[in-house]
């Protein structure tokens, strides 16, 4: 089967602009779908285990959004080059993560399978999501629709012929995976219930706990609602999930709400936009940065009506004041702060391999890095690793807890996380000259921090830059041009 056109001559390609998939990426309804599919992915006991391990989905959920919607966009590039670039990456970060359960059962995210199951579950959340909004697909649509997630899965490698191929097939193999093999998984209930009760702000609407607490309080419950609601029946019992009076009336409306859009004039929603908006710091000098910080003082005065309508108490809740530690000092995380903001990537209490493992990967994802730079960096992080295992993991468990690392208070910056700096160093230097220019550097922290830093027109060396990422990486100072790498959400 050909992964470039419909195998007619005069077909519409697969992938590129004109494909079924990528009407739907400025699409508000997909965002609906998107989070009912990867309950059902995680709802996959390899997968959902895979995602527990290794995901940061819980700490840096706003983070995993935008580089889950950029692969998409690469992955359905009309280029073949782009795709075949990015299929390359997501193969090498999966290649990677692979372990056991709980109860034993290996999992590995290169299972041909369960790589298959991702996809049936981005193919029926779309198609579940056109119906529910009362636009349900044509038998042709859907039929086009279906080949191109076929194709999708044959450029990742994966095995096309692990999904059937005749659509009213696939109906059988989706009953059939949903009612044997799905699980009520941790992770499925962390998605579920969790991760929108704790949701964090994203990097430009950081600073108000109230006010984000507040639509926060409001929107969580209603999401998770939704959601619930619209997973298959079947899963819905098996999983016990409750069912709310009225969900299936809001969830129906949430839909059909969200399909109205297909009225406004075109170009208006680009998710792309608001996605990268949405993670501009509020100090960059990005135009849409300083639009968004004026809105910020005018939402501030909304957080303080707030605070003078519903006074704290000593017994307020939890999420309506800050949930972080006060700092050390001016412009000074803690130990606790640097443990849970930084070091602990995947949000499960300890630091371990997953965790420096997820640096590497938003480093490389951030930098675009080749095989060898990837590898490299990948190597340098887990001989850091191996060093902070050595001198902080006292009782012998294979991980460092927050205590462990907060009573040791130990010097990060080893020979390992110095081969750490020095990798980002040889990708910044683009012409191989031995320094940074300004220009070198600012690049840098557009592309791969989208930040933008006012700089003067000195050169850094090696030694002053890799010193500046050992600053952050050790001394826990605050507001760092790579606090959006490794701390924001």
């Amino acid at each position: 089967m050909t992964t470039g056109t419909t195998g007619t001559a005069d077909a519409t390609p697969l992938f590129g602009p004109e494909s079924q998939f990528r009407a739907f990426f400025d699409d508000p309804r997909w965002a609906l779908a998107m989070i009912r599919a990867t309950v059902l992915e995680a709802a996959h006991p390899q997968i959902g285990t895979a995602l527990a391990d290794n995901s940061t989905f819980v700490t840096h959920p706003w983070r995993r959004l935008r580089n889950t919607f950029l692969s998409m966009r690469r992955m359905f590039d009309a280029d073949p080059a782009v795709r075949e670039r990015e299929a390359g990456r997501l193969n090498r970060l999966h290649a990677r993560m692979s372990g056991s359960d709980t109860r034993g059962r290996a999992y590995d995210a290169m299972d041909r399978a369960a790589r298959a199951w991702v996809v049936a579950t981005l193919f029926e959340s779309a198609v579940t999501m056109c119906r529910l909004s009362g636009q349900p697909l044509g038998q042709d649509t859907m039929e086009r629709m279906y080949a191109e997630y076929r194709a999708f899965l044959a450029a990742l490698e994966g095995d096309a012929g692990a999904l059937p191929e005749d659509i009213n097939d696939f109906w059988r193999y989706f009953d059939r995976v949903v009612g044997d093999e799905l699980e009520n998984t941790e992770a499925a209930r962390v998605i579920l219930y969790r991760l929108f009760d704790h949701l964090p702000a994203p990097a430009l609407l950081d600073g108000m706990p109230t006010l984000w607490a507040a639509g926060r309080a409001l929107i969580g419950p209603l999401l998770g609602a939704i959601t619930v609601a619209s997973l298959p029946e079947p899963y819905r019992r098996k999983a016990g999930l409750p069912e709310m009076p009225g969900a299936a009336t809001l969830m129906q409306g949430a839909y059909l709400t969200a399909g109205f859009t297909r009225f406004l004039p075109e170009g208006w929603i680009n998710a792309e936009t608001i996605i990268e908006t949405l993670s501009l710091s509020p100090d960059s000098d990005d135009p849409r940065a300083r639009t968004m910080t004026a809105l910020r003082a005018r939402m501030k005065r909304g957080a303080a009506l707030i605070r003078l309508l519903t006074p704290l108490s000593g017994d307020s809740d939890p999420d309506s004041v800050p949930a972080t530690p006060p700092s050390t000092g001016e412009g000074r995380r803690s130990a606790e702060e640097f443990f849970r903001q930084v070091l602990d990537q995947t949000g499960d209490g300890h630091l371990d391999w997953p965790d420096l493992a997820a640096m590497a990967r938003e480093l490389a994802t951030r930098l675009d890095l080749d095989e060898p730079e990837e590898t490299r960096l990948y190597d340098a992080f887990a001989a850091w690793w191996r060093e902070l295992q050595a001198a902080l993991d006292t009782d012998g468990d294979g991980r460092v807890s927050a205590d462990e690392y907060a009573t040791a208070v130990p010097s990060l910056a080893g020979p390992a996380l110095i081969r750490v700096a020095e990798v980002l160093f040889d990708a910044t230097d683009k012409d191989g000259s031995g320094t940074i220019d300004a220009d070198e550097y600012r690049t840098l922290f557009r592309t791969a921090f989208h930040r933008d830093l006012a700089t003067t027109n000195d050169t850094f060396g090696r030694s002053a830059f890799v010193g500046d990422f050992l600053s952050f990486m050790s001394g826990r100072r605050t507001n760092t041009p790579y606090d959006p790498l490794l701390a924001d959400a």
